[in-house]
């Protein structure tokens, strides 16, 4: 029966190579990349308590707050995976061809329950632009190839369909990188999409005081070449009442006034004290972002000092917080909710436990549940 790779080097008019297939997560052990990248100082404060020098405990007021409502409401998180799927040749050079699974969502708590607000699961391709050797519109010809995918009977019976082909450039790099490029455009969806379920929940209004969004991970996004959502200084009032929370930072990023890192003082962090907000310029972006690290667990019984130390991310979206910063107030807010979210605790289930907190971990396996297993995406191919 005719598979995904067969149908591409039919329509394209490559030669498949008959390579190894195998999932990229698994096999390839790749270094620790934090979700920060831009440096910031203790000079630059980005709250309205300009004379919050120290840390300052919140252990008392989570407490009192525990009577309100929670602040945050929605939970969001991306994933995906990524496939060395084929070999193939197009004019005298060898390409991969990179599959991917795109899962992100959007959860719900009420009061009573957890549920699924948004869901987007997709299959997704990654091809270089030379699969479209005549030079036609790009968009056009790729889409054209994606039909005559699903038309493919072992996706019907299934019914499973690929949702795009996303094209890489192979001039950029040299030959080893082109895997990379592919990846790098699968990462670059998953992102798309999350921006775009931001934005879908900002225009029904469902985001506002009462109802926050948390997002795992940095509201730090680069620059992108093309999509809807590719500028975030064009999209930042979407993100008026939404918190990235970072389980992973690179604790060295955080600078003295001397310009010299302050991860020492980091790690001595007092269980539920937040740091002062820091407010740091995003040039690329054109964004300005309040920045500050809350401890929820004590290090012990995990690996590092870093453990159980979150860094929180707030764009700052008005020009009243560009200038002045965010509210102290606000700011005490969304960390104390944060320490009320730290239980139950996911301990033996997850590596990165004592910086997980539960509505993200439940949103994050929810997503994970929706994929096929690896070799019955191998086997599509």
């Amino acid at each position: 029966m005719k598979k995904i790779s067969d149908c591409i080097a039919e329509k394209t008019s490559g030669e498949l190579c008959q390579s190894f297939k195998y999932c990229l997560d698994e096999v390839e052990v790749s270094t620790v990349e934090y979700e920060d990248k831009q440096e910031f100082s203790t000079l630059e404060i980005g709250e309205t308590d300009s004379g919050l020098i120290e840390s300052k405990s919140l252990e008392e007021y989570a407490r009192d707050i525990q009577k309100n409502n929670p602040l945050f409401k929605y939970f969001l998180d991306g994933s995906r995976r990524t496939y060395k799927i084929e070999d193939i040749i197009w004019g005298n050079k060898i390409y991969p061809i990179i599959g991917g699974q795109i899962g992100v969502a959007c959860c719900k708590r009420e009061s009573d329950n957890f549920k699924k607000e948004v869901l987007e699961n997709d299959i997704v391709l990654s091809l270089p632009n030379v699969a479209n050797a005549d030079g036609h519109n790009s968009d056009f010809y790729f889409n054209e190839l994606v039909n005559e995918i699903n038309k493919i009977d072992y996706l019907k019976i299934h019914n499973l369909k690929v949702s795009k082909i996303l094209p890489y450039f192979p001039e950029q790099q040299d030959e080893v990188k082109y895997k990379n490029l592919g990846i790098e455009k699968i990462q670059d969806e998953m992102i798309e999409r999350e921006k775009k379920i931001v934005s879908e929940l900002a225009s029904k209004n469902l985001l506002n005081q009462s109802n926050y969004l948390l997002k795992d991970g940095s509201l730090e996004y680069k620059i992108m070449k093309t999509g809807d959502y590719k500028e975030i200084s064009k999209i930042k009032s979407n993100y008026k009442c939404v918190v990235g929370a970072s389980k992973s930072f690179n604790p060295h990023i955080y600078k003295d006034k001397k310009g010299k890192s302050n991860a020492v003082k980091l790690s001595k962090l007092g269980l539920y004290h937040r740091t002062p907000v820091f407010k740091y310029y995003v040039e690329m972006s054109h964004t300005y972002f309040g920045v500050w690290y809350l401890r929820i667990r004590k290090p012990e019984h995990a690996d590092s000092p870093f453990s159980g130390i979150l860094k929180l991310e707030k764009i700052l979206v008005s020009d009243k917080e560009r200038e002045d910063g965010l509210s102290s107030d606000e700011v005490n807010m969304i960390s104390g909710n944060i320490i009320n979210e730290r239980n139950p605790v996911c301990y033996g289930k997850d590596s990165r436990w004592a910086n997980h907190l539960y509505p993200i971990y439940l949103t994050e396996n929810f997503i994970k549940s929706q994929y096929l297993s690896n070799l019955h995406f191998i086997n599509l191919f």
